[in-house]
């Protein structure tokens, strides 16, 4: 993997539709046509959107792998094309070792590798770490303009 131009939390939140604190991400570290490797801090906030009262399920870090996906897709994405509406469609084989992330004192790295695609479809493996150790892991699969999906020439249904 690269290291390009990388990015903070306002770069990200000014390329995904997730704002404020909703956007989880603190930075991308690196990136290239293929992977992306963020880190995160926002799982120990305590008023973390992801949070319960029990506190921050491990299931949340699919949320941050997602996000990862997004920030990857629109910096691959060509300069000057409209940012693509992106769907999480299904996650398989999730493998999760810890039962909470807010717990986790130490950075999370957030790692989304596209495994296959094309222009509607990406099949991305992720995993979210910590101290080297895998926390989760599984793959993502993710729809590009599901809305436009079935749509005739004029974009009405066909």
């Amino acid at each position: 993997m690269t290291l390009p131009t990388t990015l903070d939390h306002d770069g990200i939140a000014a390329r995904i539709p997730h704002h404020g604190r909703m956007c989880l991400l603190a930075s991308v570290e690196a990136w290239d046509a293929d992977a992306i490797r963020c880190r995160a801090t926002s799982h120990r906030d305590a008023d973390n959107p992801l949070r319960d009262a029990d506190g921050l399920p491990a299931t949340s870090a699919i949320e941050y792998a997602a996000q990862a996906m997004a920030v990857h897709g629109a910096l691959v994405a060509n300069a000057g094309d409209a940012p693509r509406a992106g769907y999480l469609a299904s996650v398989r084989g999730v493998e999760i070792a810890v039962e909470r992330l807010d717990t986790v004192t130490s950075d999370l790295y957030i790692g989304a590798e596209r495994i296959t695609g094309n222009d509607n479809q990406i099949l991305y493996s992720f995993t979210v770490a910590a101290d080297g150790h895998v926390l989760v892991s599984g793959r993502a699969a993710v729809i590009l303009d599901a809305g436009a999906l079935g749509a005739g020439p004029s974009g009405s249904p066909s």
